[in-house]
């Protein structure tokens, strides 16, 4: 039997990506679609998508899959015909990214969950298909101008710190379960205006659309493909952008430029920064922004006690470890952490 599964540690694998002589494109895609036996699909795929030395985080359930790859420039075509082959994925679209240097992963992840998003909502409870309206990036700027429509970003506050649409409404949520009912109180009373809905790829905002649309909001769009699809129409055809700053992605870039503005600051000193890091207290591991001084200064850090944490010594990080002091993070987001970082 074929063993399905990395058996290279990530180290190994990043420095193997560092070294390849060709390019990769980087791409996402989903689908809601009944798979009746995910783990199966999930084998089938691993075995397929390893042969064109895939790399990526895939997730599949009953509901569906929900993938983030890289595919070798060479393969990409083999990868399109071998996945259309499947009548559940058959045309699937594809979002390119639009900033991309090929490393955004560095080995293949493919898991079986129960839900291809964490959204907390009891899908038997309503109907899923019921979605908003799907916009194109030209028709997402005109529905954006006309009087009383409301624009609300379904991503998680660390990815709209960085850009979003202007005058969206920005929930501080850190999950996007936490968000769903934030949506719904923020926009009580406004069920007959037209509500137009974003999110990075677009596949939050089909469960959202039409949880929003059973709750009694009769007018809802949503971003075709997302802010990537949308930051590739612009482009294509020279539309003015109204997202303003970085798009964050979930992979080894943690972002793609779609503007030139800067629109948040570092979260320990405020200079201006956008850039995504993660502290390097791997047991820590905070995502937060952090500039290059601070960079510096704190050694790829979120916090003193990071610091320290780090620089001890393995043999006494076992001591406090056997006697019941493991170290503890902050938390794992960053949200509402700026009074702490600072510290």
């Amino acid at each position: 039997m074929s063993i399905l599964y990395n058996r290279v540690n990530r180290e190994e694998m990043r420095k193997r990506l560092m070294e390849e002589p060709f390019r990769r494109i980087t791409l996402s895609f989903y689908r809601y679609v009944i798979l009746n036996d995910a783990q199966q699909m999930r084998d089938t795929l691993w075995t397929e998508w390893n042969e064109f030395n895939a790399f990526g985080r895939i997730y599949l359930a009953r509901e569906g899959i929900n993938a983030q790859l890289s595919i070798p420039v060479h393969y990409f075509e083999d990868f399109r015909v071998s996945l259309f082959k499947h009548k559940e994925f058959e045309n699937v679209p594809f979002k390119i990214a639009v900033e991309d240097d090929g490393k955004s992963f560095c080995w293949l992840t493919i898991k079986v969950k129960k839900r291809i998003v964490a959204d907390g909502i009891a899908d038997d409870t309503f109907d899923v298909t019921n979605v908003g309206t799907h916009l194109s990036a030209t028709e997402f700027n005109s529905e954006m101008e006309k009087p009383g429509t409301i624009v609300v970003d379904m991503r998680n506050h660390y990815e709209s710190e960085v850009g979003h649409f202007e005058n969206a409404i920005r929930p501080r949520a850190d999950t996007f379960r936490e968000e769903l009912p934030m949506v719904i109180e923020q926009l009580k009373g406004k069920e007959d205006q037209k509500i137009l809905m974003y999110c990075t790829g677009g596949i939050r905002c089909e469960k959202a659309s039409a949880y929003l649309r059973h709750h009694g909001f009769k007018d809802v769009g949503q971003l075709y493909g997302g802010i990537i699809e949308y930051a590739r129409e612009i482009k294509q055809k020279g539309i003015e952008s109204k997202f303003i700053g970085k798009n964050f992605v979930f992979d080894e870039r943690l972002g793609e430029r779609i503007t030139e503005e800067v629109i948040s600051n570092c979260h320990q000193c405020e200079t201006t920064c956008d850039v995504h890091v993660n502290c390097s207290n791997l047991e820590c591991n905070l995502l937060f922004i952090q500039c290059e001084n601070c960079k510096q200064k704190m050694e790829n850090c979120c916090s003193e006690k990071c610091v320290e944490w780090k620089n001890f010594p393995e043999v006494e990080k076992e001591k406090y470890r056997n006697a019941g002091n493991p170290f503890v993070p902050i938390s794992r987001y960053h949200s509402k952490l700026r009074p702490v970082l600072k510290k």
